[in-house]
């Protein structure tokens, strides 16, 4: 074994020994991801359910009572029925209703004269502009598909074009499929920013930065015995948080393991360099950590297409959206849980990240340098 790997084995030894004696590193590593997971599992969804609405029958024949039952019947609506609009309209203004429904006193007439296009007025919340839209759009579903019934029932279904809807992936269309692989990516750079954030400033803190600097340690030893301990962490993180995604959400997991292993080592190359760059660079752990946080967190959260498309920013955010880590993550980990292994779509992230890691690595050891000597 050649001096060289020796050092590097004692670094290493030295940091897998300093992360069983401080318990902040395990935290990070297990206990942390833990508990985002049920956060992002249980407290975010984009499926709005149970709206309440009111629906409002000012007319008395059979087929507005028809309509009503069916707003009645949908599993998207909490219904209130009446016969007088101004009461639910005043609820909607207190808050209590997202929504009015107001079937008209001549909608039967309407619906036998001009052939099944009689109209239903739908009043929404609009300082509520999802919770609007949902409400919008449920109703007409609700509207769409009595109709056909009603057709259907009549036999004239055939009068009528059918939209035939295929949604690959996840066809119950259910939202936190796709959140939970977001929140993964979410969870795991904020956790790999962070083992590596204090690591350096720990040393200037401790005062051990000196004894290290009079040892022939170089700097890519210095990096490398750093940092595999807490690439070794984080993989187990990560591998935990698919874990509990699959076993206690059950969202599907199409990928292999092999795949997920190389996206997860590229990314946490990106997310713990960084980590490393903002230690170098504040020798307090206090600062490092709120450096972490701003620079790890905040970017993944608002700008990895998470929550929100990237194709809907401004070009210039857009344009920035190309050097935050989690994008790429993000990306792939949806790919992998929901779809398999795209290797043309994987490749290229794992390739930039790569790229990213190397950047703040040449960074890092440059720093490193200056403050060795």
């Amino acid at each position: 074994m050649t001096p060289r790997s020796r050092r590097l084995l004692a670094l290493m030894r030295k940091e897998f020994v300093q992360v069983l004696r401080d318990p902040s590193s395990l935290l990070i590593a297990f206990v942390l991801p833990m508990l985002l997971l049920f956060l992002f599992g249980y407290g975010i969804s984009l499926d709005a359910k149970k709206l309440p609405v009111g629906v409002a029958v000012e007319d008395t024949g059979a087929a507005a009572h028809s309509l009503a039952l069916a707003f009645a019947a949908s599993p998207f609506f909490a219904t209130e029925l009446g016969h007088d609009p101004r009461p639910f309209e005043e609820a909607m203004l207190a808050g209590k209703l997202r929504g009015v429904v107001v079937i008209p006193e001549d909608f039967g007439r309407r619906l036998d004269s001009k052939g099944d296009r009689a109209p239903v007025q739908v009043l929404t919340d609009g300082s509520e502009t999802n919770s609007a839209n949902y409400v919008q759009n449920y109703a007409q579903g609700v509207v769409s598909t009595w109709r056909t019934q009603r057709l259907a029932a009549r036999r004239e279904a055939d009068k009528v074009p059918r939209l035939v809807p295929r949604v690959w992936f996840n066809p119950q269309l259910e939202s936190r499929d796709s959140l939970i692989p977001g929140g993964v990516a979410i969870i795991m750079a904020i956790i790999g920013t962070l083992l590596t954030a204090l690591v350096v400033a720990r040393e200037w803190e401790r005062g051990t930065m000196e004894a290290l600097m009079a040892t022939p340690v170089g700097v890519a030893e210095l990096i490398a015995g750093k940092l595999i301990p807490y690439f070794v962490l984080g993989l187990l993180a990560m591998l935990g948080s698919v874990a509990v995604s699959v076993r206690l959400f059950h969202v599907p997991f199409r990928g292999s393991l092999l795949a997920l292993l190389a996206t997860s080592a590229a990314f946490l190359l990106a997310a713990l360099g960084q980590g490393l760059l903002i230690s170098t660079l504040a020798r307090n752990q206090f600062v490092a950590s709120q450096a972490a946080l701003i620079t790890g967190f905040l970017p993944a959260f608002l700008l990895s297409g998470f929550i929100f498309a990237i194709p809907s920013m401004p070009l210039a955010l857009r344009a920035l959206t190309h050097i935050i880590a989690a994008r790429y993550l993000v990306t792939n980990l949806q790919t992998l849980f929901l779809v398999g292994d795209v290797w043309p779509l994987l490749l290229p992230n794992i390739a930039v990240l790569l790229l990213i890691a190397a950047i703040l690595f040449g960074i890092t050891a440059k720093k490193t340098v200056k403050r060795l000597r």
